[in-house]
């Protein structure tokens, strides 16, 4: 998942949640999504060139630049440009952007399937959202947010349950299925007892930077424990 950080002329590095809001209310949401996209493509094809195995990247989507930024014409040239394969980049889009309107989303979305780009529900179960728009979303992925994932291994009941519940709806709608926030060998261990696909979090690696993760890759021998 591409992480966006910011190299403050004052030599300290800002993380998102200090910045991203004000670039929501300035309208410059707009332009960083596309450079974060472009970049994303950029590092995918400097990976190919270097021989290492295919590697895919997730790219996080605002509400303003799924709804007014031009999406599927961006990401169109972009890919062109860069030669990839669609196939390896990835949107993540949020329940509730996705349900502001959804039968415009649903569009939406398409046009981004149409150029061969996975769609993704990010923080799934957070947000508002309707069983009947989801099984019609042309998305293949879903998210657990990590709020629900966090206390299941300390016998939280209603986290667990719903952990479960999500996993089943989104194996039988055969989605890929994701559980984010892992940061313990036992969330891990009882992710994989009820099927899901595939953890993301700290347990496996903390934030790294493009170079490092081909090495990293192929060096990886599995979860700590």
């Amino acid at each position: 998942e591409a992480l966006i950080r910011w190299q403050h002329p004052d030599g300290v590095v800002r993380y998102p949640d200090s910045f991203i809001h004000m670039a929501e209310q300035s309208g410059l949401i707009i332009p960083v999504g596309n450079w974060v996209i472009n970049e994303a493509c950029q590092q995918i094809r400097e990976w190919n060139q270097t021989g290492s195995n295919p590697i895919g990247v997730h790219v996080n989507v605002s509400a303003e630049q799924f709804r007014g930024g031009g999406l599927a014409a961006y990401l169109s040239s972009a890919l062109r440009d860069t030669g990839i394969n669609p196939g390896l980049l990835s949107l993540e889009l949020t329940e509730s952007c996705l349900m502001t309107n959804a039968e415009e989303s649903i569009g939406l979305m398409s046009e981004i399937k149409e150029l061969g780009v996975s769609l993704s529900i990010d923080d799934f179960g957070t947000g508002y959202s309707s069983l009947s728009y989801l099984k019609r979303f042309p998305i293949d992925q879903i998210k657990i947010d990590r709020s629900f994932v966090s206390n299941i291994h300390n016998n939280d009941d209603g986290d667990k349950l719903i952990v479960m519940t999500l996993i089943t709806l989104a194996n039988g709608l055969s989605l890929d299925v994701v559980a984010e926030g892992v940061e313990l060998m036992e969330q891990f261990s009882m992710l994989a007892s009820f099927r899901c696909n595939k953890c993301q979090g700290f347990l496996f690696s903390k934030s790294m930077r493009g170079e490092d993760i081909p090495e990293f890759v192929s060096q990886w021998a599995g979860p700590p424990g």
